[in-house]
């Protein structure tokens, strides 16, 4: 097991890995923040997104680069609409989803899936079915930033399922270290899950 983690690494510079082990950390820390509805949830959540952005542009995932681009454009907009600056001026309640933002939610998918399907394509990378459960992942993971942004419950579906899925495929791929990370990410969607539901019920 401890193989299985380190031998990704051998080959790797100390201050990638050093940069790598930031966004870990931040990235759990990011969850355990939204978790209680702190709106310090994006400033640690952009650390992980931006350093992540640099390591996946200097190994040459350009589309998933692109994705976690959107997960930082994302960040400032959850940022400026949990700060209480938006349309009422007033703190942003956790509520759920109406059908307006649902077909909005279920574009928003689909309209994921096929940019990253064309990414694909663009930069010639041959797909495989790990390359189409990454799409479907996307879909998913961008349209709860989305819900997440505007404090909607659903998010936490979304992300519960996503991180279900992303946690095998990155074992799969000898990523230990994100497969570790999607597994933690998976329980603590679902405590907090269970905690919006409850501060919702209030």
């Amino acid at each position: 097991m401890i193989d299985f983690f380190l031998n990704a690494y051998q080959n790797t510079p100390l201050y990638q890995i050093i940069l790598e082990f930031i966004a870990f950390v931040c990235g759990i820390w990011s969850v355990l923040l939204a978790r209680k509805e702190n709106i310090w949830v994006y400033p640690v959540g952009l650390v992980a997104t931006v350093i992540t952005m640099y390591l996946l542009f200097i190994a040459g995932y350009l589309g998933d680069m692109l994705i976690n681009a959107y997960f930082s454009i994302m960040s400032i907009y959850g940022w400026y609409r949990w700060s209480g600056k938006g349309e009422s001026g007033k703190v942003l309640p956790i509520s759920r989803t109406n059908q307006k933002e649902k077909w909005i939610g279920l574009l928003l998918f689909f309209i994921t899936a096929i940019v990253v399907y064309a990414i694909y394509i663009f930069f010639e990378y041959t797909i495989h079915w790990d390359n189409y459960v990454d799409i479907f992942t996307s879909g998913l993971f961008f349209t709860g930033m989305w819900f997440m942004a505007n404090k909607k419950i659903e998010n936490w579906t979304l992300w519960i399922i996503g991180d279900a899925i992303a946690a095998p495929l990155y074992g799969y791929r000898g990523l230990g270290m994100l497969s570790l990370q999607y597994v933690i990410f998976t329980a603590l969607a679902v405590v907090a899950y269970l905690e919006w539901k409850k501060m919702l019920k209030k």
